[in-house]
């Protein structure tokens, strides 16, 4: 029997959720996004932060600007 996995499913289900930006911030400083995202801001961008899909839909509620990055921070 050969068993094929994409590896998506497990990481989906398993994603951790954030009550807020201050709790995301203890483990993730600078936030979290999906792959490919770009901070839209006038001054420096950030580009420091945990890049992963699973983790962004999981607290896609705190990206207020719509960037794909939930509690971007410097």
């Amino acid at each position: 029997v050969c068993v094929v996995t994409t590896g998506s499913g497990a990481a989906d289900a398993t994603a951790r959720t954030f009550a807020n930006c201050t709790a995301m911030h203890r483990v993730y400083p600078h936030g979290v996004g999906k792959f490919g995202a770009h901070d839209h801001t006038s001054g420096t961008p950030v580009t420091s932060f945990k890049r992963s899909n699973a983790l962004y839909y999981a607290n896609r509620k705190s990206d207020r600007d719509g960037d794909r990055i939930a509690c971007e921070q410097r």
